[in-house]
């Protein structure tokens, strides 16, 4: 007599796991995420509150992050750009 096999609840069972391994390990870092976004955002208002421009410390933080030669041909499409509109002196 054969007997019904259990391979397959087990499977569900470890995969049931592995889901929920994953998940937590997810939130977990939602929660790290969460945390140092309001530790940037507590940097930000420190700065505002020493008499530093906000915006143009996110845009220096974003320019910092490229690549220098992205950064300086966009830059040069930015001083044609205003070139042509008549907005560079000289």
């Amino acid at each position: 007599m054969a007997y019904p096999s259990n391979s397959g609840a087990v499977e569900d069972s470890v995969a049931q796991d592995q889901i929920r391994a994953f998940i937590e390990r997810i939130e977990r870092m939602e929660e790290e995420k969460a945390a140092i976004a309001a530790d940037i955002k507590e940097i930000y208002a420190e700065a505002k509150g020493n008499g530093f421009d906000t915006k143009i410390l996110r845009k220096v933080v974003t320019i910092r992050k490229q690549d220098h030669n992205e950064r300086m041909e966009q830059e040069a499409v930015l001083e044609l750009y205003m070139s042509a509109l008549g907005m560079v002196d000289g």
